[in-house]
């Protein structure tokens, strides 16, 4: 088994410098965006206790939903973990789609476009989730071939 890289394995093509100020601006304001929508509902912001009241599932979700919003926003302004703050808001923003359809009967758009651009983010980095895999396999057999 070879430690080294293959010569034929081709590493993903880096981004223009455009693209990279673009994809980091996406995920600078969706920051802003959900750390003022998952912190307004950790406060306990009426409108958002009336929106969860409107659920139904209880209290306990609204914090719930603020902690991965704020937790995520975080990961967005971190190079190293950003893939997966996007990735936990994917779901979170699925969420919010079907419970302003089928349960507020509110307007799903502002949602939707938000599950959009995270998905641009996911998108537009998605070689950093293979990347790691690699990376982390590269470490484990380079340790078990000397012994450490």
């Amino acid at each position: 088994m070879s430690l080294t890289p293959s010569l034929t394995h081709t590493w993903p093509a880096r981004p223009g410098r455009a693209a990279l100020v673009a994809l980091w601006s996406v995920q600078i304001a969706l920051a802003g965006v959900f750390l003022l929508a998952g912190g307004s509902k950790l406060v306990g912001a009426p409108p958002m206790v009336a929106l969860f009241n409107a659920i139904g599932i209880g209290q306990w979700f609204r914090y719930v939903t603020g902690l991965i919003e704020v937790g995520s926003a975080l990961a967005l302004l971190v190079p190293f973990v950003t893939v997966y703050g996007a990735l936990a808001l994917v779901p979170t923003m699925i969420g919010a789609i079907v419970a302003e359809l089928f349960i507020v009967g509110d307007s799903p758009v502002p949602p939707a476009i938000l599950l959009v651009a995270v998905a641009v983010v996911v998108w537009a980095r998605r070689h950093e989730l293979t990347t790691r895999r690699q990376t982390v396999r590269w470490l484990r057999a380079t340790a078990a071939a000397t012994g450490r």
